[in-house]
């Protein structure tokens, strides 16, 4: 998902950029070129953002391993993000755009939250090395001969 928003983001704000381009009006006189050179400059680096964040997603799904340094920091402006862009969507776009961020932003803080536990070792003893009564485990003493 993430990496068609990525190119959905990165086309919208390219197609924003040359009607603004095609204008021959200013908006408090900002220059119309500088505005859609803007626009299609933020298309870009957006897309590389969602597209690196959507890398991080796949690289966590075939290691089977929980995102670390960098990568969790992504994912986790990542969720900001669309929270904050699903409130605009919410009452600039409508509720079917509200809902797409919405389900982005669970999927992502569903992978967050789900390689959240650290791993424990295969001969780990359950209970964290304590008994039912509270007293550790030891192992038997070694046998000793005469």
């Amino acid at each position: 998902m993430l990496f068609c928003e990525a190119i959905g983001v990165a086309a919208l704000n390219w197609f924003l950029g040359v009607v603004v381009d095609r204008q021959d009006m200013s908006l408090a006189g900002l220059d119309p070129h500088m505005m859609s050179v803007s626009s299609k400059i933020g298309g870009i680096v957006f897309g590389l953002y969602f597209a690196l964040c959507g890398l991080v997603v796949l690289l966590v799904a075939l290691r089977d391993r929980p995102p670390a340094g960098f990568g969790r920091v992504l994912l986790i402006s990542a969720a900001v993000v669309h929270g904050v862009l699903g409130a605009f969507t919410w009452g600039l776009v409508g509720w079917p755009a509200f809902l797409f961020m919405m389900l982005v932003l669970a999927l992502v803080v569903l992978l967050l939250m789900t390689y959240d536990r650290p791993a424990e070792p295969a001969d780990a003893v359950p209970g964290g090395g304590k008994t039912g009564d509270g007293s550790p485990v030891t192992s038997p003493p070694a046998p000793t001969t005469p």
